[in-house]
C-alpha cells in the first residue's frame, strides 16, 4: 500500500514543483540610489536666483562706463590726435608717439621720479601698517587700543588739499618747525620748498595719511589666526615676541603677499593730486611724474597723442610687473592673486 501510495501521489508532487520558478543564478540587483538631481541650465539659475543679479548690476555698470569703455580710447596713443577732428579724422602715426617717449629729455625724467617714489614707498610705507597693526595687537587695553585707532584713522578722510594746507601750516617757512630752527641759529628753513628731501617728505605724508586706514585689512588677518596657537606658544613659554614672530607674521604672509603684488603693479603710479599740489613749490625737476606728466603734456599742453602713449605703456608695464611678482609669489609658495 505505501508504494502505491507514493506510486499516486509523484505525478502531482511533481507537477507543483514544476509551476514553482526557478531562482536566477545571477545575484541580485542592488537597490536603486537616491534620484539624480536635475542639472539646471545657467539661464535657469539666473532666472531662478535673478534678485542676486541685480545687486551685481551697478558694479558691472560701473566698471563697463568707467574702466572698460575708455579702453577704446587708447587708439589716440596711435594718432596725432586733435580734439577738433575727432578720433576718426585724426592723421594716423603708429608707433611715432611711442618713439618720441623715449627721446624726451621730460619723460625720463618723470621716470626717474615716480620709480624713486614708488620704491621709497615701497620700503618705508608699505610696513608701516604692518608694524603699526602689530603694536596694537600687543597692547591689552581695550580702550587704549581703540582710542589710537581712531587717531590714526582720520587722516584718511582728509583729501589731499587739506593734507598740504596742514604740513604747510607746520612744516612751511612761518610754521613752528622754521621757528625752531630760527632759536637755533638756522635761519630760512623751509622743508615745503626743499627740491632735496622732497620725495622724503611725499612718503611721510603718506605714511601719515594712510597709516590707520592700511591696519584695517591686518587687523582682520590678524583675528582670523586661532587663538589656540598664541595659548600653546604661551603654555610651552614663549613670550610675547616669539609669539609674534612665529605665530601673527606667518599668519600675516598671505595677506601682505597679495598687497605687495598690488603694490608692484602700481609702482608706476604715484600720488597724482599730492605732486600736482606740490609741484610749484618745489619745481617740476623734484616733483615731476608720469601722472603729472600726462596731465601737463596732454590736458593742458594738447599732446594727446604722446601723452596716450606715455599712458598705455604705464598700464602695459604694470601688468607685466603684476604677472611677475605674482609668478615669484607663488613660486616662494605664498599664494598668488591668479
Amino acid at each position: 500500500m505505501s508504494i502505491g501510495a507514493r506510486d499516486v501521489e509523484s505525478p502531482a508532487i511533481a507537477q507543483a514543483v514544476a509551476s514553482v520558478p526557478e531562482e536566477s543564478p545571477t545575484h541580485p540587483e542592488p537597490p536603486a540610489g537616491p534620484p539624480r538631481p536635475r542639472t539646471r541650465s545657467r539661464w535657469q539659475r539666473m532666472k531662478r536666483e535673478w534678485q542676486m543679479y541685480v545687486f551685481i548690476v551697478p558694479g558691472v555698470l560701473f566698471f563697463l562706463l568707467f574702466a572698460y569703455v575708455p579702453l577704446a580710447g587708447n587708439v589716440v596713443a596711435f594718432q596725432d590726435y586733435s580734439a577738433f577732428r575727432g578720433v576718426f579724422e585724426s592723421e594716423w602715426v603708429g608707433l611715432q608717439n611711442f618713439a618720441n617717449l623715449f627721446t624726451d629729455d621730460e619723460v625720463l625724467r618723470a621716470v626717474v621720479n615716480t620709480l624713486v617714489i614708488s620704491l621709497l614707498q615701497i620700503v618705508f610705507a608699505f610696513p608701516a601698517p604692518i608694524i603699526l597693526a602689530l603694536f596694537l595687537n600687543s597692547l591689552l587695553g581695550e580702550g587704549i587700543k581703540r582710542i589710537i585707532q581712531t587717531v590714526v584713522y582720520l587722516p584718511h578722510f582728509i583729501s589731499w588739499v587739506i593734507v598740504i594746507a596742514i604740513w604747510q601750516k607746520i612744516l612751511g617757512g612761518a610754521g613752528p618747525v622754521a621757528q625752531l630752527f630760527e632759536a637755533i641759529g638756522i635761519h630760512g628753513v623751509n622743508i615745503m620748498t626743499n627740491p632735496e628731501t622732497f620725495k622724503i617728505l611725499v612718503v611721510s605724508q603718506v605714511i601719515w595719511k594712510d597709516i590707520g586706514w592700511g591696519t584695517i585689512i591686518f587687523f582682520a588677518a590678524i583675528s582670523a589666526i586661532p587663538t589656540e596657537l598664541y595659548e600653546s606658544a604661551a603654555t610651552d613659554g614663549a613670550g610675547s615676541w616669539r609669539r609674534m614672530w612665529h605665530i601673527t607674521l606667518p599668519g600675516l604672509v598671505p595677506v601682505i603677499s597679495l598687497l605687495l603684488i598690488l603694490t608692484v603693479g602700481n609702482v608706476l603710479t604715484v600720488g597724482f593730486e599730492q605732486l600736482l599740489l606740490q609741484q610749484p613749490a618745489v619745481g617740476a625737476n623734484a616733483a615731476q611724474v608720469l601722472d603729472t606728466f600726462v596731465y601737463f603734456r596732454g590736458i593742458a599742453g594738447g599732446d594727446w597723442g604722446l601723452s596716450a602713449a606715455a599712458g598705455l605703456l604705464k598700464g602695459v608695464i604694470a601688468t607685466v610687473l603684476v604677472i611677475f611678482a605674482n609668478r615669484i609669489a607663488k613660486s616662494l609658495g605664498t599664494g598668488g592673486i591668479f
